[in-house]
């Protein structure tokens, strides 16, 4: 099946329960227990929400996978809770991770503050110096982590060589697909071995659930089960209903954000206040070659540099008419933020500046509203 027609019908029940076409709330912790009809109790069959195994889980599981072109998917609470799960189960205590150093914030915060007290080494390298790869190798390397678009400078890293990379040391290579969404890029045919969501962003699409997934072959998944089990960051079904909803229309939806935020970007270029914008699409950004050769669309996250001081970037903001300043991305409306007071500020205003996150960066995800509409109201806020 076409992408279109894996979001619709990929992982539904066959036969349709109760004939509902559209997949019923399983709204019970626990389920009864099995027996195989001689009267002995299949514990093997134990039903529960934590375990993620209920009815939602499992369509939800297959709908992922399929549409990331992977062999099983696990979904979990949060974004954070499937990343932190994946590296401290695929990187274990006395292992090395090598990561790229403009990651998401809580990501950034994670690795940098919990990994090393949990046991676990870290080293960073920058995104666009892929010879630091191999000078960052250790005899205890477990796995390299990156982001298929960073966030918030929208890097894309040399996906190849890191693949390459990976395959040559026998390491793991782990990737978060957040940003582009399994639209514009499936990671796991690239040669991935590992793809982590924020499931809150495109996959949802409409900022009413927190959740994430990561997919992976069916050993992978079965080896970190456990560990995701007891660590607890399981999904509710009625959270799974809604994701599961919101994955069915995720096609129309980043076509269509692909579409205005490149002609935003383009606008926001010639803004006389916009010191950079900073796109995938556009033809002046450093990966624009490498975005337009690997992925179908350029997303829907546009970032740009204010020209002025902090207060005079605040005072261009509130200007703004259609687009909401709230953290989180990825949803059927715009949003902005600064960085700086959202995903990274966690970081000290020197690690941000080493990383070329300045104070006047704005990130702005871009929504399901007329693009016509968003370029008019960016323009008269910024000229």
């Amino acid at each position: 099946m076409k992408f279109g027609t894996q979001l619709i019908h990929g992982g539904e029940p066959h036969p349709l329960i109760e004939r509902a076409v559209t997949m019923p709330i399983f709204q019970s912790s626990t389920y009864e227990i099995a027996n195989n009809g001689s009267g002995e109790i299949n514990y093997n069959d134990i039903k529960y929400v934590r375990l993620n195994n209920t009815p939602n889980h499992i369509a939800l599981h297959e709908k992922i996978a399929q549409i990331e072109q992977g062999e099983s998917a696990l979904v979990s609470s949060s974004g954070m809770a499937s990343i932190t799960s994946a590296l401290l189960g695929f990187v274990g205590p006395g292992e090395h991770l090598i990561a790229q150093d403009n990651l998401y914030g809580g990501t950034l915060h994670f690795l940098k503050e919990f990994f090393p007290k949990l046991g676990r080494e870290v080293t960073f390298f920058p995104a666009e110096e892929m010879q630091n790869l191999k000078h960052a190798l250790k005899k205890n390397t477990r796995a390299v982590y990156v982001e298929s678009v960073s966030n918030p400078l929208l890097k894309v890293p040399d996906l190849q060589e890191v693949v390459k990379f990976a395959k040559e040391h026998s390491l793991l290579s782990m990737i978060d697909n957040t940003f582009p969404s399994p639209f514009n890029f499936n990671p796991i045919p690239f040669g991935f071995d590992v793809v982590l969501h924020s499931a809150t962003k495109y996959l949802n699409g409409h900022s009413d659930v927190v959740a994430g997934a990561m997919v992976s072959t069916k050993e992978n998944v079965r080896k970190i089960m456990p560990l995701f089990n007891h660590l607890g960051g399981c999904l509710d079904p009625h959270a799974c209903f809604l994701l599961h909803r919101g994955l069915k229309t995720l096609g129309v939806r980043v076509r269509s954000q692909n579409e205005s935020a490149l002609k935003v970007a383009t606008a926001l270029k010639n803004c006389k206040k916009v010191a950079r914008a900073i796109y995938p699409g556009l033809p002046n950004h450093p990966d624009h070659a490498r975005a337009k050769e690997w992925f179908k669309g350029f997303g829907g996250m546009v970032s740009f540099e204010f020209d002025g001081t902090v207060e005079q970037a605040e005072a261009a903001l509130k200007k703004l008419r259609i687009p909401r300043l709230a953290p989180s991305l990825g949803g059927i409306e715009s949003l902005y933020v600064r960085p700086a007071t959202a995903s990274h500020s966690g970081l000290s205003s020197a690690e941000r500046e080493k990383l070329g996150i300045k104070d006047t960066l704005v990130r702005v995800s871009i929504g399901l509203e007329d693009s016509d509409d968003l370029v008019e109201d960016f323009v008269q806020a910024l000229n």
